[in-house]
């Protein structure tokens, strides 16, 4: 048995494959394009694993795909890979609707082809899961109920707007072609192997580094913050017993405006990492223009997980938290290395026509 986890060498993705690895002997081929937030450093510990094989080529790549299915013939597909950054979308849309949309349409027709071939018993036990983002839901007012499953879809940006049509597609092709699909729609993640451009690892960075630590706007925008082992577990679980067509939310019931996140930060790295001049690092906190329609409020209600599939988070944001910044502080190396651009220059030539 194996499974095809796509985006697998980015933040979520590398995640999931060093979990599933650490609790299962099932192989993994993991499909990745490398592009900025794909590093294989993340997986660094599976060197030599027979367990992981990783292929370099992108989802919107439908004869590799077709390939790697025929040669594998994995049990499920789970779907990671995205362009997944807000501000990148508002600057660079394309890439996002290539990505998420054709990209998603073209991993969809060849999985359809792979799935209508199989056998009967490998058919009715075969998955498609497509991991997404609680973004497709739009924006929150303060007092708004959280979002759930039968949210309308109002996605805000290029990014989400991607996403959501992404969604579409995995839903019309269980209902139109009977594709066994499911989705997940995650709120903000964090935790180990997280590119410096989000805000958590940002902050981490910056503030060791003595820069500024930059907020939008007033700094009360509203996210609920999931641990990333925590989502990983959620898409186990979906994947192992989820109805097919349906789709899960998954958060970690931390609703934190981002100044109090950042906050938080500062009060963890005082009393771990001391600055040298004994001053504290919310002194470091600097507002900027907020970006372009910045959603104020997001918010998941997680109850069908846990009413129909028995999941909740293991940790707290409290918990959660501190791990993180352990985490970078254990691991300065690595957050040197890719945001210095060696690891993308390694990339190009190793990976080169």
């Amino acid at each position: 048995m194996t499974v095809l986890v796509t985006g697998a060498a980015g933040f979520i993705g590398s995640n999931f494959v060093l979990d599933w690895l650490a609790q299962s002997d099932e192989p993994v081929i993991n499909l990745d394009d490398l592009t900025y937030a794909g590093n294989l450093e993340n997986l660094a510990s599976l060197d030599g694993d027979a367990r992981h094989i990783f292929v370099k080529g992108s989802i919107g790549d439908f004869d590799l795909v077709s390939k790697l299915l025929a040669e594998h013939q994995p049990r499920a597909v789970v779907n990671f890979a995205a362009e997944s950054h807000v501000d990148r979308s508002i600057h660079g849309p394309e890439d996002f609707i290539q990505t998420n949309i054709v990209g998603t349409f073209r991993l969809l027709e060849a999985v359809r082809a792979f799935h209508g071939q199989l056998e009967k018993t490998a058919k009715n036990e075969f998955r498609f899961l497509h991991v997404s983002t609680d973004e497709v839901y739009g924006s929150l007012a303060k007092d708004d109920p959280a979002f759930t499953e039968t949210n309308r879809y109002e996605p805000n940006s290029p990014y989400s707007a991607s996403k959501a049509a992404s969604d579409h597609l995995v839903r019309a092709y269980h209902h139109t072609y009977g594709l066994p699909v499911l989705t997940t729609n995650c709120s903000n993640n964090y935790g180990p192997y997280h590119f410096p451009e989000k805000l958590i690892p940002l902050v981490i960075h910056n503030a060791l580094a003595g820069k500024p630590l930059p907020i939008y706007g007033d700094g009360q925008q509203i996210r609920d913050w999931l641990y990333v082992k925590d989502h990983c577990s959620a898409v186990r679980r979906v994947l192992e017993a989820g109805q097919l067509g349906e789709t899960y939310n998954v958060g970690g019931w931390n609703e934190k405006p981002n100044l109090d996140v950042v906050h938080t930060l500062c009060t963890i790295l005082d009393e771990l990492s001391p600055r040298a001049d004994g001053k504290p690092y919310k002194e470091q906190i600097t507002y900027v223009t907020d970006r372009p329609g910045h959603d104020r409020r997001y918010a998941i209600d997680a109850t069908k997980i846990e009413r129909e599939l028995g999941w909740k988070p293991a940790e707290t944001f409290e918990t959660g938290i501190k791990k993180t910044v352990q985490w970078y502080l254990d691991n300065q190396a690595w957050v040197a290395n890719v945001t210095s651009g060696a690891y993308q220059n390694w990339v190009g030539k190793q990976y080169s026509a």
